[in-house]
C-alpha cells in the first residue's frame, strides 16, 4: 500500500509555476494595452472626416433646389429623376455595367493564364518578362491613348464599347497577372501531380484542384478590375463619342457646365455610381482581403 502511495506521488505532475506578474500603468492597466480612448477617438475623427463629404452629397441629393438647409428635409427624389430620364444616366448605368462585367471577365481569364503559365513553368524570359510587367505600372494611363487610339481606329472600333473594354484589360492585366502568379504559387504543387497520378491531364487537374483554391484571389482581381473600370473616366472620354455609348463618369462631367453647376443633379449622378461600388465591396470584402494577402505574400 506504501509502495502504490509513493509511486503517485513520484508520477503527480509538479505545480505549474506562477506567471511573473506584469508591471501596470497609472490607470492599473496593463503596460501594452493602450487606453480605449487612444483607439476610439483617432478612429472617431476619422471616421467624422470620411462622412462628412457622403452626407454632404447626399443633403444636395435629397433637398429641393434653392433650399440651404443642413437637413435634407422635406425630402424630394426630383434629382434622381431627372438625371435618371432627362440626362440619359439609365443609358449610362447600362453601358458602364457592361464595361465593368466585360473587363471583370476578360482581365479574370487572361490573368488566370498567364499567372498560371508564370507559377508553373520556367523560360528563359520570364525574370524580364516579369521585370516589365512591374515596370508597366508606372505607366500613367494618358501614355496609351494616342497608341490605343490609332490601334482602334484601324480597327473601327472608335465609338463602340469594346474599345473600352480592352483598353480596361490591358491597362489591368499586368497587376491582375502579378496578383494571380503568387496566389497560384501558394497553392502546393503535388496536388497537381497527384491528379496527374490519377488521370487527369494538366487542364483537368487545374479546374478541379487549383481552381477551387484561387476562389479568393479571383474575387479580388475581379473586382478591382470592375471596379476601376466603372470610375475610369479617361478612356470612356476619349474612345465613345456617341452620348448613347457613354459611361457614368462621362455623363457626370457632362453635368458640370462652362457657367453653372446643378448640384443637385451632380450630386445624384454621384450616388447612383456610388451605389453599385458599395453594394459589391459589401458582399466580396472577406474575399478580398484574404486575396490580395495572399497574392502578395509570395513571389
Amino acid at each position: 500500500m506504501s509502495t502504490k502511495v509513493a509511486t503517485k506521488a513520484e508520477t503527480a505532475p509538479a505545480p505549474a509555476a506562477p506567471e511573473p506578474p506584469r508591471p501596470a500603468g497609472k490607470s492599473g492597466r496593463a503596460w501594452d494595452e493602450a487606453p480605449r480612448w487612444q483607439i476610439y477617438l483617432p478612429l472617431g475623427i476619422y471616421l467624422v472626416f470620411t462622412l462628412i463629404p457622403f452626407y454632404w452629397i447626399l443633403l444636395f441629393s435629397l433637398r429641393p433646389a434653392g433650399s440651404t438647409s443642413l437637413v435634407p428635409w422635406p425630402m424630394t427624389f426630383d434629382h434622381f429623376e431627372k438625371v435618371w430620364t432627362e440626362r440619359s444616366f439609365g443609358v449610362y448605368f447600362q453601358n458602364s455595367l457592361l464595361v465593368g462585367i466585360a473587363t471583370l471577365v476578360m482581365t479574370t481569364l487572361v490573368a488566370l493564364a498567364g499567372g498560371y503559365a508564370l507559377a508553373r513553368f520556367n523560360f528563359k524570359v520570364k525574370q524580364v518578362f516579369m521585370l516589365a510587367l512591374l515596370c508597366s505600372q508606372f505607366v500613367p494611363g494618358a501614355l496609351l491613348l494616342v497608341p490605343l487610339f490609332e490601334i482602334f481606329a484601324e480597327l473601327q472600333m472608335i465609338n463602340s464599347l469594346g474599345s473600352v473594354v480592352l483598353a480596361e484589360t490591358v491597362f489591368q492585366l499586368p497587376l491582375s497577372i502579378i496578383l494571380i502568379s503568387n496566389f497560384i504559387k501558394n497553392v502546393p504543387y503535388s496536388l497537381e501531380e497527384a491528379a496527374w497520378v490519377d488521370g487527369c491531364n494538366r487542364f483537368k487537374a487545374f479546374r478541379i484542384v487549383v481552381l477551387p483554391l484561387l476562389r479568393p484571389g479571383l474575387i479580388a482581381v475581379g473586382s478591382f478590375a470592375f471596379v476601376h473600370s466603372w470610375n475610369h473616366f479617361l478612356f470612356a472620354l476619349m474612345f465613345l463619342n456617341n452620348q448613347q455609348k457613354q459611361t457614368i463618369p462621362v455623363g457626370l462631367n457632362t453635368l458640370m457646365g462652362a457657367d453653372s453647376v446643378d448640384l443637385g443633379a451632380l450630386a445624384a449622378g454621384g450616388i447612383i455610381a456610388a451605389v453599385p461600388v458599395v453594394i459589391v465591396f459589401a458582399f466580396i470584402q472577406k474575399w478580398l482581403i484574404t486575396g490580395f494577402s495572399a497574392g502578395a505574400v509570395k513571389g
